[in-house]
């Protein structure tokens, strides 16, 4: 195989931890949720849906978390098991609900969020309900920052980590931002900081990547600030800017491919299940520039296709949808 030829999507397992919802999406873009004459329904959680986004391309994935036992949970439960991601780390509430969010679509694409979580199901998962053994069984073990808000899901997100850790996986983080959660900017910035030095790979967005420096430079000297000796990766991902990599030894950055955004939704775990599952057999990718920058080009296609219609798992594409794509561009 030529070294800057697509590697193969992996067999190996990718747990993805954390929290899935129902994304509410008004059916006209650029008003307000007050004005949204209706909403469509859209099942959402970024660790699920990058654990759908892994599948969807061919690679093996589960999810970890707690649904509400209602229609709702019932509903993701299946959306899940119909796209070949396994269910055997989920658990349900039978005393919370399933959580909701109102998503508003500015005219550029762009989201604003209204979280109905008061305690939501995924908020209340204890450390004594994870499946340890699914765990210790994934190659790469995956995870957001929304589970670090409040306990016990916390708790159950540390030990879930650690075991992760134990048992060899590569740990990965996507802090994936959504501050109307957090009791405040400071504990947010705090908590999503906390676990970033046992993380191997973390891709921010450029969103998240102001939030953290406290910067609005979007340069490499700001992306730098945010390293640690313990990473592998760093991925910094800007929309329609493309991306950028950074490595102990080489970094650089990736154009994207010009589509027509109608919601961004979904698409940075588009991205993130892309490169999880082209490098979850074959680490060495990480330290092989020309293999890597193969990875993150497929990586910035599939999460421009996800941008191309209404929330995030109906438009997540195949590895065809993604080289056509690259092959046009």
């Amino acid at each position: 195989m030529a070294s800057n030829a697509l590697p193969p999507t992996g067999n190996g397992l990718i747990v993805s931890f954390g929290e899935m919802l129902i994304d509410f999406i008004p059916t006209v873009s650029g008003v307000s949720l007050a004005e949204a004459p209706g909403f469509l329904k859209a099942p959402g959680g970024a660790p699920a849906n990058v654990a759908i986004a892994v599948t969807r391309l061919g690679g093996k994935a589960a999810f970890i978390g707690k649904l509400g036992d209602d229609e709702f949970g019932h509903m993701l439960a299946k959306i899940l098991k119909d796209n070949d991601v396994r269910s055997d780390g989920i658990n349900f509430d039978q005393s919370a609900r399933t959580a909701l969010a109102f998503v508003t679509l500015r005219a550029d694409g762009e989201r604003e969020f209204m979280f109905y979580r008061n305690p939501s199901a995924d908020m209340r998962l204890e450390p004594e309900h994870l499946n340890l053994e699914l765990i210790r069984s994934a190659k790469i073990f995956h995870y957001g920052s929304i589970s670090l808000i409040v306990d016990p899901c916390r708790s159950a997100h540390l030990k879930a980590m650690e075991v992760a850790r134990e048992a060899g996986c590569l740990l990965s983080y996507d802090p994936n931002l959504r501050l109307p959660l957090w009791p405040s900017p400071e504990e947010a910035r705090q908590q999503i900081l906390s676990i970033w030095d046992q993380s191997d790979v973390i891709k921010v967005s450029d969103v998240d990547l102001e939030f953290l420096t406290g910067s609005d430079k979007i340069d490499d000297a700001s992306a730098l600030s945010l390293w640690r000796p313990n990473l592998k990766l760093l991925l910094v991902t800007l929309g329609e800017r493309g991306s950028r990599y950074y490595t102990k030894n080489f970094h650089g950055s990736v154009d994207s491919f010009h589509v027509n955004t109608v919601d961004t939704t979904g698409a940075g775990d588009s991205f993130v299940g892309a490169l999880l599952c082209k490098i979850v057999d074959d680490q060495s990718i990480l330290e092989d520039e020309a293999r890597l920058r193969e990875v993150v080009k497929f990586a910035n296609a599939c999460g421009a296709i996800t941008t191309t219609g209404k929330g995030a798992i109906p438009t997540l594409p195949t590895e065809a949808d993604a080289l056509h794509l690259i092959n046009e561009g």
